[in-house]
């Protein structure tokens, strides 16, 4: 370091040392002739932040609020109790009432609204700032003109953001990043520390737009939304509608500058810039370096070639597989592709679980009772395997004809641990009935699996030619029902037809969450209040409520969506959030949840509610002597109960009731806990896509708020790995003649021991005579010589091995 250098760092120190104890008035007076200089990275957005008469405390709490913000307004009322302390100190600073004209420059044009005390510089400050000054061009001078100005560094970014990721790619080459990387190794050490500090990462909650929705949130907890409904210009404006979906959430405790901060938010986290950069196909996936295209699923083929990742057109390959699955599908419910016995393929099993099983078996409760959805399913059957318990293969099994019966294994990577167990649990079932022929498994088993798990498909004996459905890496497990996972199943069921129904449902939700204005974007307000109620109202828990039977398993896979997607604790800048993030979810169908857990809703804990209702019911009826009809009685319900929860009931109206006196505090009904309603025309393949887009896009929107990545789930690892570990000591303690494991801690010792001590293995139990000479097992209550007096087949060499295995008893 030269001389010069030490010269200039010794000055700064020294003047950081004087003024340590007024950081703010350093920071006041510091950032603006820096600012003058383009010394400044970003540029700092302007914003008009509301302001209480004394903020004295706020600013202690937060000493860059100023950096932040760009108003220097409020520090004033701060600097007011300092006059008399300076005064008394003769100090150097001098407080005036108005600006005096020594005061000049750009300081006193930004500072010229303040109408409170001002804080003016003598000779001391003059000093400091005159030493800064010529710090600063001395670093000018070393850094040179390559160095590019706050504003079009902030529109190369902004362009860089938007471009295709192949453009990204390329602008990595740029020579003009090369001349400034260089440049800033060149800079003094002084500036690369001040650089560090202004452009270190910051959660969102430091931010002025965070900070005014607490504020603002402070004051609404004290409104009652039984006031706020009585506005009928608020309640007009508290509405979308779209292709048939209506929402209204003006019995949320919300106003209109609620949503007017909620959307200077979203501006502030660019979210109309992660939406694009999510479809388009950026990597958005930043922990596995995946991009994010549960959207590209059920694009169009008009739309192919418009999304490209890593040289591949996303949208033709998805449709290569939607023409094979159809393909494969027509040919098995036209009788064309046959059993191994020769018999029709009726009964679909599909083995999967997580995404793989609640996304797709949603869909199938939903179509079942559609009545397009009725009359296609008939002569067929679906059901779903998921769990590793023996009791769901049972159950799963029963009176089904394996002859006539068609495995559809879903797993991404081919390896996960339940879903193996169980895909290898079925084709000894099938072995079983048919005999040990690998053309049993050919025959009477599809694989839908990522690409790269081609090898591991193959290996366990299916078809990789004809039965392979492959879907993507960037198509998370929870987001998966609209690839070969639910394509599959459901086609085979209802027909390829009805599964593109569903598909144009979910793409016309797309379309609108991609291109909508944010006040009138159903997914986007839906996602703003969710974060509104949990970051900022603090309510820990919601629940989705549906009023129509057919849709009973989808609180549980939204369930999955939003817990998996939205329940971390990190940042994608690596900051540990310190705000809340992640509801617990839940829910129940219709009146059903009325008479289950509504007692909670009502007097318990606050739970924001999502009721779900459609105009008309799959199936209506009129019963004789009724007025109206069923479908009438359940949407009574569906209106009234966002209002209870809403308006509640004061003690004055349930005195007026005649109660007794002492049983008045237990009738009140307190109200103010908030609702959103969403209105179909009916429930049909179309509107379940629609509403399946609509929560999974209120989920990335959750995400992309609150800085987290919605589309890893690094927290079902730790369980899986644990499992593995506590298998070997299982093994251990099995083939030990019932010794004592140990473990990693005494309380798993404890139990895992007197769990060994207490239980037998269906495996430990088998015979080594029949071990080596048993070629079939038994699954179910039958087995293949009882059934349908079918001739036993003798076992046929193959390389699949479990020749001589037993599953149960």
């Amino acid at each position: 370091m030269s001389k010069g250098q030490m010269m200039h760092l010794t000055r700064i120190i020294l003047i950081l040392g004087i003024l340590q104890s007024r950081l703010m008035i350093l920071d006041a007076f510091v950032v603006h002739p820096l600012r003058q200089q383009h010394l400044y990275v970003r540029r700092l957005d302007s914003l008009g932040v509301m302001t209480e008469p004394d903020r004295s405390t706020e600013l202690e709490e937060y000493p860059d609020y100023f950096l932040q913000t760009e108003d220097f307004s409020s520090m004033y009322h701060a600097l007011e109790g300092l006059e008399d302390e300076c005064n008394h100190h003769n100090t150097n600073f001098k407080f005036e009432s108005r600006l005096q004209k020594r005061w000049s420059g750009s300081v006193a044009a930004d500072a010229s609204h303040v109408n409170t005390h001002r804080f003016l510089p003598t000779v001391a400050w003059e000093h400091h700032h005159h030493a800064t000054v010529n710090l600063v061009h001395g670093i000018r001078r070393r850094v040179g003109k390559d160095v590019v100005d706050v504003d079009v560094a902030s529109k190369e970014d902004t362009s860089a953001s938007a471009a295709p990721e192949s453009k990204t790619e390329d602008k990595s080459n740029d020579p003009k990043d090369e001349i400034l990387s260089k440049t800033t190794k060149k800079m003094n050490p002084v500036a690369m520390l001040w650089d560090s500090i202004v452009n270190r990462p910051k959660l969102v909650s430091e931010c002025s737009e965070w900070k005014r929705l607490q504020k603002h949130a402070e004051h609404l907890k004290t409104q009652h939304l039984r006031d706020l409904l009585q506005d009928k210009k608020r309640s007009d404006y508290m509405f979308a509608s779209y292709d048939g979906v209506y929402l209204d959430y003006s019995r949320q405790r919300v106003t209109a500058d609620t949503m007017k901060f909620l959307f200077e938010l979203a501006k502030k986290q660019n979210l109309a810039g992660q939406i694009q950069a999510m479809m388009r196909g950026d990597k958005i996936n930043f922990t596995e370096k995946r991009a994010v295209l549960h959207t590209a699923l059920r694009a169009g083929k008009e739309e192919i070639g418009t999304v490209t990742v890593d040289g591949m057109d996303v949208i033709q390959e998805v449709h290569d597989v939607l023409d094979q699955i159809k393909e494969f599908t027509e040919g098995v419910r036209s009788g064309k592709i046959l059993g191994y016995t020769g018999k029709r393929l009726r009964n679909i099993v599909s083995v999967g679980i997580g995404g793989s099983y609640l996304g797709p078996e949603f869909l199938h409760e939903c179509l079942k009772t559609e009545p397009e959805g009725v009359n296609s399913a008939l002569g067929y059957s679906l059901r779903f395997l998921a769990n590793v318990d023996p009791v769901d293969v049972e159950r799963t099994c029963a009176d089904l004809d394996p002859e006539e019966t068609l495995i559809v294994v879903v797993s991404k990577t081919f390896t996960t641990a339940e879903t193996m167990l169980n895909a290898k649990t079925m084709r000894q079932w099938l072995w079983d009935f048919m005999g040990n022929d690998r053309e049993v498994v050919r025959k009477h088993m599809v694989a839908c699996a990522s690409l790269s798990s081609i090898d591991k498909v193959k290996e366990f004996g299916i078809d990789t030619q004809s039965r392979f459905f492959r879907f993507w890496d960037f198509v998370g497990g929870r987001y998966s029902v609209c690839s070969a996972a639910g394509a599959v199943p459901i086609s085979l069921l209802y027909g390829f037809d009805l599964f593109e129904k569903f598909l144009k449902g979910a793409n016309s939700i797309d379309k609108h969450f991609a291109s909508a204005p944010f006040d009138q974007n159903i997914p986007v307000l839906m996602g703003l209040l969710g974060v509104w109620n949990m970051s900022f109202m603090k309510h820990m828990s919601r629940t989705t409520l549906p009023y129509a039977e057919a849709l009973l398993k989808l609180p549980a896979h939204i369930q999955q969506l939003d817990m998996e997607s939205n329940g971390k604790c990190m940042t994608k800048h690596g900051l540990e959030v310190d705000y809340p993030v992640g509801e617990i979810d839940f829910g129940e169908a219709g009146t059903n949840g009325q008479h289950s857990f509504y007692q909670l809703l009502h007097m318990g804990q606050t739970v924001p509610c999502d009721f779900i209702g459609f105009v008309q019911s799959q199936h209506d009826f009129c019963v004789e002597g009724e007025d109206l009809s069923s479908h009438d009685e359940l949407m009574a319900n569906f209106f009234a109960q966002p209002d209870a929860l809403a308006t509640g009931k004061t003690e004055e109206q349930v005195r007026a009731e005649g109660v007794p006196e002492e049983l008045i505090p237990h009738r009140v009904f307190k109200g103010n806990r908030p609702s959103l309603s969403l209105l179909l025309p009916k429930l049909t393949a179309y509107a379940c896509g629609q509403l399946l887009a609509i929560y999974e896009h209120r989920t990335a929107v959750q995400g992309f708020m609150w800085d987290i990545n919605s589309f890893d789930q690094w927290g079902v690892e730790l369980g899986k790995k644990l499992a593995l570990d506590i298998k070997t000591h299982m093994r251990n303690g099995r083939m030990n003649g019932g010794q004592p494991v140990n473990t990693s801690n005494p309380a798993t010792t404890r139990l895992l021991n007197y769990y060994l001590q207490n239980s037998s293995s269906a495996c430990s139990n088998q015979q080594e005579d029949e071990l080596i000479h048993n070629a079939f097992t038994r699954v179910t209550r039958k087995t293949h010589r009882e059934h349908h007096g079918c001739p036993i087949v003798p076992p046929l060499p193959h390389d699949l091995g479990h020749h001589g295995s037993r599953l149960a008893r």
